[in-house]
């Protein structure tokens, strides 16, 4: 019981007992004893609202072994907690000397350091033992999307190197602002202009396609006061985490937003608009999230939307996939889904589950080049 207490009261601090039995499904007698009896963990105020004791500190050191992607940020996160669900106050992101770090894994990172900002929690990011990674953050735009009230170590940077070399690599597409109040809609352009300096004018449309669609996914549906945001990086071939044989060259796309998420937006009116996909899934069951996501890329036309033509953005981002060999990694709520295309198709699909809760849709698009 405590740790769902403790989640209901971090979401929402200062209810009285009843209205934490309610969220909870209990009886309030049994959460009110259950509260009273409890030492230095839940406090009560003078109007007999409860809140979260907050004066822990969560310090979260990243795996510097090798290069980190998105999974391996979050399994590192996971190793401590959940920052957005616990009740620290103060989250530490430790990055360790020779540490490596992947784009997914540089927007998560971003993401959760922004989300804990907004949830009232103070967020540090400790880069005194890789000025590398501090430096490369810079020059690819992060601090210029990382929340004002961050705390950077040893310092943040005082002039952005993103905006003093802006464009004039093509090797990196700098972190955009999707801010559906003040939209760039030269984005997707610019973007294509990168990925086709690597896989060639024959993708042109290809990447055109992908782009704009996962773009207007976040224009469209965030729905948060955090600015979402995309980027675009080059890799070459060498040893990683993905794969067993190391990375491939690739380009990899990241388009992120902190909103409601997909599951978050097509639940609620699954049941009474799409009955027929409502009834395939089992949603007391975690995996039915990342499935019902899956479904959507399969199947296309599945939207909060009335209007037939919406929902049919992730498909063709799918289809494309499909047609290029192309891996998508969707990380939302509490799971990852990846999807393999091969050959035309769908391939392979996993997931996992259990991972630290993060707000929003977050789709990392590799797409694997045949040299480099």
């Amino acid at each position: 019981m405590k740790q769902k207490i403790e989640q209901v009261l971090s979401a929402t601090p200062g209810l009285k007992g009843r209205q934490i039995a309610h969220k909870l499904g209990l009886d309030k007698k049994d959460v009110n004893s259950y509260l009273n009896k409890q030492d230095g963990h839940f406090f009560k105020d003078e109007n007999h609202c409860w809140f979260v004791v907050q004066n822990e500190l969560m310090e979260i050191h990243l795996d510097g072994e090798t290069w980190i992607d998105g999974l391996a940020l979050d399994r590192s996160i996971a190793k401590v907690g959940s920052p957005l669900e616990s009740a620290c106050s103060s989250i530490h992101f430790i990055v360790p000397e020779s540490c490596k770090i992947f784009l997914d894994a540089e927007a998560r990172l971003l993401a959760y350091s922004n989300q804990c900002i907004h949830a009232g929690k103070r967020v540090v990011i400790d880069f005194n033992n890789c000025m590398n990674t501090l430096s490369w953050f810079d020059r690819n735009g992060f601090f210029e999307m990382l929340h004002k009230d961050v705390v950077v170590k040893p310092n943040r940077p005082m002039f952005s190197s993103a905006e003093l070399f802006k464009g004039n690599s093509e090797a990196v597409y700098e972190f955009g602002e999707v801010d559906p109040m003040d939209l760039d809609e030269d984005i997707p352009q610019r973007l294509k202009h990168s990925f086709v300096n690597y896989a060639g004018v024959q993708y042109s449309q290809p990447a055109f396609t992908v782009l704009s669609e996962l773009f207007g996914n976040v224009r469209d549906h965030s729905e948060s006061p955090i600015p979402g945001y995309i980027a675009l990086q080059h890799y070459k071939g060498f040893k990683g985490r993905r794969g067993f044989g190391g990375v491939k060259p690739h380009i990899q796309t990241i388009v992120s937003d902190s909103g409601r998420g997909i599951t978050g937006t097509l639940k609620p009116v699954l049941q009474a608009r799409y009955p027929e996909i409502f009834s395939m899934f089992d949603f007391s069951d975690p995996k039915s999230d990342p499935l019902l996501v899956r479904e959507v890329f399969k199947r296309g036309r599945i939207s909060q939307s009335s209007d037939e033509g919406r929902g049919l953005g992730l498909k063709r981002s799918g289809d494309v996939a499909a047609s290029y060999d192309a891996v998508i990694f969707v990380r939302e709520g509490k799971f990852e889904l990846k999807l393999n295309y091969k050959s035309g198709k769908l391939h392979k699909t996993d997931y996992e589950l259990g991972l630290p809760k993060l707000m929003g849709t977050h789709i990392c698009f590799d797409f694997i080049l045949a040299k480099d």
